[in-house]
């Protein structure tokens, strides 16, 4: 039988006789006489695509609601069976409006459809009782195979007789067998019959149609806390095929269906799902695109229109935390961003803030990350030790069927229009830290591996926390000293916070007294007065980013312009003194990066024009932050006293031992002591040659290794 065959998967056919008759008959009268006001719509764009070579119509459920309640009845309940009667009623009508009359000369017309009707269904509710129905699903896709032809009419030969014969394949992944006995017949009883398996298929006579073959991933906000992402998989054909790249966010509309696994060791009787792709809805910058109600959209314009809204944001950033209000500040600029511009020429400036909070542990670095992860409308967050550079940006993996290599988008595409929290960021290994240069400045990611070229929107904003090098900051030491970023990942970052764990009575008190009110109060929902709930501000910041660009206004360049020349000439000044290059340097970037803060400012508000008073607050965060973290541990006149030793003490260590030897390091700093250089000295000049990479440590760091 056909299920022995695995020819027949699920049945459920229109019925045959005069219901299919009337249902053809009701899918024409659609295509021709659907109309809004004045317009034939179906007829109006068969036509407009026909004539520009476009050959597939675009259907709206909507539309056949508003038509007939039962025609929309059937659909839902037979989709793949009413697909082929739309597509073999649009190809009818559109041959008849382009006067087409011989049906071999018919172009096929590829009908998709579309819907807003039903909210998607989560990847975790798919199971068995949705296989053969149509259903709205939303995710980003994670990867995605190369084009490939699948015959939509087989034409095959028999090897004894030559006949040709002509066999419609089924859509999707099921496959369509041969027929295993010749089917023509016989001229005389005498005539031997053609043996069992015949046929051959003839490659260049049959008729194709493009196919893709994508998966499909569940939102990172729509995975529970603990839980392994769903993943589904999905079929593309003809116009839909080659819409969708690794990450791109998506609501697609699909038939549920199931097909033979082809591999070696599948059981026989177990069938695969994946969907059959309908229709596809693009997501707006890689965000999910949400529909906000008129009472909504005047309550955020209340809220943004209100007084200091600046700090009731601030204040409903990570409430639990105590103090770090300039962090909650950085932190709020970084989740309503700047604004990005696209000039002329093609070259894009990009809008999202870098944060970087660097310091003593125990200061609620992690807690704020996690908090930004609850309240970015998306977001993904992951710890330096246990991310790879593929793992950030993308990976290139062998599929295990085809055997072709597909491209799978890692964190940072996956946060496409989001933002990315990295904990941890120091113990990122180097050349792992160095793969995400181009997506944090560029916001790309460049791929070519396998014979894969292509680039990746990673159009994020980064939160990264780390230790210092000696674990706590040492203020004893300058900021060359605490930091092991190199300065190319350094000036990336808009802001940087020295984060320090200071001791003082008054804080201290206040800080055990909020932190205990918290562990008695766990199970309350304390009433703050001015705070924004996290659904609520979520929203907020998700409906600012989408619906405002404010841009610079003249005065607020001629200020930031100043200002930038004043801090340039600051850091000039103290780099002479100290006769030594700033660890965080100050750049054309960190200008780009105060134009960027003052828009986030004005974004807040809802304001079209960045003013004065958001250059000035831009400017103070911009000196309690970054400026404060290049000047941190400044020992000014001893750290120049002290540089003529340093450089002493470098000479001296070249010539010990050569490029390419090796030493212990113990070894060295016995012998350079025995010349009366001071041992502190000594392992600080070698732990600069390290960062510098003139050295490595070997076995287990005891001994080093002289590069250059």
């Amino acid at each position: 039988s056909g299920w022995d065959e695995g020819r027949v998967f699920h049945s459920a056919p229109v019925a045959p006789g005069a219901e299919a008759s009337s249902i053809h008959t009701e899918i024409t009268n659609f295509l021709r006489g659907f109309q809004e006001g004045p317009v034939f719509v179906y007829r109006d764009q068969l036509r407009r695509n026909y004539e520009s070579a476009k050959y597939f119509l675009e259907v709206d459920l909507q539309d056949v609601d508003k038509f007939s309640m039962s025609l929309l009845e059937q659909i839902e309940k037979h989709p793949s069976d009413m697909l082929t009667a739309f597509e073999s009623v649009a190809t009818e009508v559109a041959g008849d409006m382009m006067l087409v009359r011989e049906d071999a000369m018919r172009k096929h017309i590829q009908v998709t459809f579309k819907s807003t009707r039903s909210n998607p269904v989560p990847l975790r509710d798919l199971g068995a009782r949705q296989v053969g129905s149509l259903l709205r699903i939303a995710g980003i896709v994670i990867n995605a195979t190369p084009i490939r032809a699948r015959p939509t009419l087989l034409r095959f030969k028999c090897r004894a007789c030559q006949s040709t014969s002509a066999l419609p394949t089924r859509p999707g992944l099921a496959g369509t067998p041969l027929p295993r006995m010749c089917q023509r017949p016989r001229t005389s009883p005498d005539e031997q019959p053609c043996p069992t398996d015949p046929y051959v298929i003839l490659p260049d006579k049959c008729t194709y149609i493009d196919q893709q073959t994508l998966r499909l991933q569940e939102s990172p906000e729509a995975v529970p806390t603990g839980e392994m992402p769903r993943h589904v998989q999905l079929t593309a054909e003809g116009v839909l095929a080659d819409r969708l790249i690794p990450g791109t966010r998506c609501t697609l509309l699909g038939i549920y269906s199931i097909h033979t696994e082809r591999r070696m060791g599948a059981a026989a009787a177990v069938r695969t799902p994946y969907v059959r792709v309908l229709g596809i809805t693009l997501e707006t910058v890689g965000r999910t695109k949400s529909l906000f109600t008129e009472a909504e959209e005047q309550e955020f314009l209340a809220v943004a229109r209100g007084p200091a809204v600046y700090d009731r944001i601030v204040a409903s950033i990570a409430p639990a935390i105590y103090g770090s209000d300039e962090i909650k500040k950085a932190v709020a600029v970084l989740l309503f961003g700047g604004s990005t511009k696209q000039l002329p020429d093609g070259m894009r400036l990009r809008g999202d803030i870098n944060v970087l909070l660097l310091g003593d542990p125990g200061t609620a670095k992690s807690q704020m990350l996690k908090f930004v992860e609850q309240v970015a409308p998306v977001a993904v967050y992951t710890s330096g030790k246990g991310s790879s550079a593929a793992g950030l940006t993308a990976s290139v993996l062998r599929d295990p069927s085809s055997r072709e290599f597909t491209l799978e988008g890692g964190a940072m595409v996956l946060a496409d229009g989001g933002v990315v929290c990295i904990d941890e960021f120091d113990k990122m290994r180097e050349q792992d830290r160095v793969a995400i240069h181009e997506a944090m400045e560029q916001q790309t990611i460049s791929i070519a591996k396998a014979g894969i070229t292509t680039t990746l929107n990673s159009r994020t904003s980064v939160l990264a926390a780390a230790n210092s090098v000696f674990g706590r900051w040492d203020d004893s030491k300058d900021t060359n000293e605490n930091v092991e970023f190199q300065t190319t990942i350094l000036s990336r970052f808009d802001l940087i916070f020295v984060v320090k764990d200071e001791h003082d009575e008054a804080r201290d008190q206040s800080l055990a007294r909020h932190v205990l009110n918290v562990h008695m109060r766990a199970t309350e929902a304390p009433e703050r007065v001015g705070e924004l709930t996290v659904p609520f501000l979520k929203k907020f910041i998700e409906f600012c980013r989408t619906r405002c660009g404010p841009r610079l206004s003249a005065a607020a360049r001629d200020k930031l312009a100043s200002h930038f020349v004043r801090i340039r000439e600051d850091m000039k000044k103290r780099e002479d003194s100290s006769r030594a290059r700033s660890a965080i340097p100050i750049t054309v970037r960190q200008l780009e990066a105060l134009v960027r803060i003052a828009e986030a400012l004005a974004k807040m508000a809802m304001q079209p024009f960045v003013t004065v008073a958001h250059v000035d607050e831009a400017i103070r965060l911009f000196q309690v932050s970054t400026l404060a973290a290049a000047a941190a541990g400044t020992a000014g006149d001893d750290q120049a006293a002290d540089l003529d030793g340093i450089l002493k003490i470098e000479m001296h260590i070249k010539k010990r031992f050569a490029i390419g030897s090796q030493l212990a390091e113990a070894r060295l700093v016995a012998d350079l002591a025995e010349k009366n250089f001071n041992e502190a000295m000594v392992r600080k000049v070698v732990a600069i040659m390290l960062r510098r990479g003139e050295l490595e440590h070997q076995k287990q760091r005891r001994v080093l290794y002289r590069v250059r």
